[in-house]
């Protein structure tokens, strides 16, 4: 752990590159430090997975949108980071408000394009008191050497 879990629209998949939102996320998550400087997320536990909804319904499918400017195929990212407790407060939220912002720029060009709407939503789950959490990994050898 950390996991991120990106759910999405279908309709988005050809509309912004999923595996470079999955990498600026993971990038930002490797910049949230604690309050006492060190790395919030460890590099080799740090994951991004993004999977397509290929069946969905948004909103009101698009009857009271289309009256209000809308296309009618409204598009949701909802975006899941899964972490492990005994973090404060202020770093839970710093990485929410660092995950959300680097999503929004990502984002940026669906946004403000006209007729288009997207829903986004940043949410952060603690696994506070699991029952198992049992692990085998090559990767955190490789950001553990001196």
């Amino acid at each position: 752990m950390p996991h991120v879990v990106i759910l999405y629209t279908g309709n988005l998949e050809t509309l912004t590159d999923m595996s470079v939102l999955c990498r600026n996320l993971a990038d930002t998550m490797l910049t949230i430090r604690s309050e006492d400087g060190k790395p919030v997320f460890p590099t080799g536990g740090t994951r991004v997975f993004a999977y397509p909804a290929q069946h969905y319904a948004v909103s009101d499918g698009g009857s009271a949108g289309l009256a209000a400017g809308g296309d009618g195929d409204y598009g949701f990212i909802y975006i899941n980071l899964r972490m492990g407790s005994g973090r404060s407060d202020a770093v839970k939220k710093a990485a929410g408000d660092a995950l959300l912002s680097c999503a929004q720029s990502h984002l940026e060009s669906l946004f403000s394009t006209p007729g288009k709407h997207l829903g986004l939503t940043v949410q952060i789950d603690e696994a506070p008191g699991q029952v198992y959490d049992g692990k085998h990994s090559t990767l955190h050898p490789l950001f553990t050497r001196n």
